[in-house]
């Protein structure tokens, strides 16, 4: 056994489904990333362009790295559906991915060491400043796709990538993953924000996990609608995908959070438990409670019905959270415009607001009510 099998081994006895060893040079797919970030596309997430040297370059992360081992886990496949309508993201239905990756990470740097692997290390989950599908890809892990992600085999899009830096260079990982999107275009066609602008480009802003997870503010209201049923992320282009469709399906891993078990929609905006304790440990708590309200406040507005009107214009009038007053009072015009009750608690809301900006935003939605007559 060489010290790659060694470390595929014990890779393997931790947990992860997939590991491969990459170099920790520059990644193949830099100058692409390069070209997405002057181009805009990565919307308000201004610590890519703040990062950019350092995800470009893997040893400003750990001088030392000899090897970048890329790691893999599968994850649900389930689609997860809340009672009364609206949809949560696969990955996030469970515990936080990036704490059960951070543990099995910090156990497999625990095992390397014991085991005579030289050097420092440093974990990489998600947010860290590495380009990781494309490493992940050169580490035989999957091939880049249309949409953008990252698909394996085996297990299609749906699992999980980390990453362990360490000081000891190893074999890199020859044989790529066999496979390719050839001229399937289902996910650009299938997305319905269109933020797929071309094979293997995603404007993040059209991007509706990046508008209901990343985005802190105001969500554009052209894409309210556009949004459908999804509360927290969007899974539409890994569905359509053909290599996702005979995946294991691993939900028992990461379990279903207490925070999704018997909760309406509704109870996003209304709920008498605290935040923090209420989504503890879950993917959830990333937009925080004005972004979870705030899109839940969309897609009650897409949804309507008589529940809907009640807790929207509750939210109109009573929210602690701007953001959450604006969002309820545009799903009000759009569902709701052409009820005078609507009109007139929309005026009412515009004129107690003390936020200008909401103000306005609250005028606006009233005028709107008068195209739906």
């Amino acid at each position: 056994m060489n010290r790659r099998e060694e470390l595929e081994e014990h890779a393997r006895e931790v947990g992860f489904d997939l590991v491969g060893v990459a170099p920790p040079t520059p990644p193949p797919a830099g100058p692409h990333f390069e070209a997405w970030l002057e181009n805009g596309h990565h919307a308000g997430m201004g610590w890519l362009e703040r990062n950019k040297e350092r995800i470009l370059d893997p040893r400003l992360t750990l001088p030392e790295a000899g090897s970048i081992i890329v790691l893999g886990l599968g994850h649900s496949r389930a689609p997860m559906e809340l009672e009364g309508g609206g949809r949560v993201a696969r990955y996030a239905a469970g515990r936080d991915y990036h704490n059960v990756m951070g543990r099995m990470l910090k156990k497999l740097a625990r095992r390397l060491d014991t085991a005579g692997f030289a050097g420092p290390s440093r974990q990489i989950v998600d947010a860290g400043p590495l380009l990781e599908r494309s490493h992940a890809a050169v580490a035989g892990l999957g091939f880049e796709s249309k949409a953008a992600n990252l698909l394996h085999p085996d297990f299609g899009p749906w699992f999980f990538l980390g990453e362990l830096l360490i000081g000891e260079e190893l074999e890199p990982t020859t044989a790529p993953a066999p496979g390719s999107c050839g001229t399937c275009t289902a996910c650009l066609d299938a997305c319905p924000t269109d933020a797929l602008i071309s094979p293997g480009v995603l404007d993040s802003a059209r991007c509706i996990s990046y508008q209901t997870i990343e985005n802190r503010g105001p969500i554009p209201t052209e894409l309210h609608e556009s949004i459908g049923d999804w509360v927290f992320g969007c899974d539409i282009c890994s569905e359509v995908c053909p290599w996702g469709r005979d995946a294991p399906d691993l939900s028992e891993r990461f379990g279903l959070h207490d925070a999704l078990k018997d909760r309406p929609l509704v109870s996003w905006l209304e709920d008498p438990i605290p935040f923090g304790e209420r989504y503890q440990g879950s993917p959830l708590q990333r937009p925080k409670r004005a972004g979870l309200a705030r899109n839940a406040a969309i897609v009650l507005g897409n949804r309507g019905g008589d529940e809907a009107l009640g807790v929207l214009l509750r939210a109109l009038s009573f929210d602690p959270d701007g953001l959450v007053r604006e969002t309820a009072g545009h799903s009000l015009a759009r569902s709701f415009g052409e009820d005078q009750a609507t009109k007139q608690a929309l005026e009412g809301a515009a004129e107690r607001e003390d936020d200008e900006r909401i103000a306005a935003e609250l005028r606006a939605a009233r005028a709107r009510c008068d195209d739906v007559d």
